[in-house]
């Protein structure tokens, strides 16, 4: 059987790849809390699911907010897991693919990514854009790396595993009539990223 693209990328994360981008990143997120102060205080989300979340350096700070037990991570790398419990006790700590969510649909007020669709080859981001869409139901967020059109960027020695792109414009355009856009910026190494540009969708119709 020959592996897809999507199935590669996700073997290289959960793997010694993987592991070596959590030991580097353990201390990277401590100025990312303004933000998720600013996104919880808008939103006032019960329950939250963020698509690979890694080591937990996001839901730390919504857990300021939201109770752990409603809080869910799910991620392909065990040890970013591990990380991820010790980071938030009471946390959903979920192994699993970000092309099928094991959750039922709407089962999330808030549904976010931030850097995972950048690692999604052409194959696999719409299956990813759907699932989060189906599983969110109110809000769909996601930061990503920036671009007017798609653009490979060579990445710690492997091809075709980083994108920049329009995803706010892609989510928009893939759901019509069910997303409209709420909020675009830009979070800088002052907020704990490297300039990633974000986007929050909220579902058509949702009000109060």
């Amino acid at each position: 059987m020959t592996t897809s693209e999507a199935e590669r990328l996700e073997a290289l994360w959960a793997g010694r790849f993987g592991d070596e981008y959590v030991e580097r990143n353990l201390g990277a997120y401590d100025e990312r809390r303004g933000f998720w102060r600013s996104v919880m205080a808008s939103v006032k989300p019960r329950t939250v699911l963020e698509v690979g979340c890694n080591v937990g350096g996001n839901l730390q700070w919504v857990a300021e907010k939201v109770p752990a037990p409603n809080i869910t991570g799910i991620d392909v790398n065990q040890r970013a897991l591990a990380q991820l419990r010790s980071r938030v006790p009471g946390v959903n700590g979920v192994w699993g693919s970000a092309r099928d969510l094991p959750f039922e649909d709407q089962s999330f007020d808030l549904v976010f990514t931030m850097g995972v669709l950048i690692h999604q080859p052409d194959e696999s981001l719409p299956e990813v854009m759907d699932e989060m869409v189906r599983v969110a139901k109110r809000y769909v967020l996601c930061g990503e790396y920036f671009d007017n059109e798609t653009k490979e960027v060579h990445y710690r020695g492997h091809s075709n595993a980083l994108f920049r792109r329009d995803y706010g414009g892609l989510f928009l355009s893939r759901f019509p009539g069910t997303l409209n856009l709420s909020f675009r910026g830009l979070l800088t190494q002052a907020d704990g990223f490297d300039d990633v540009t974000w986007w929050l969708f909220e579902r058509a119709g949702q009000t109060g």
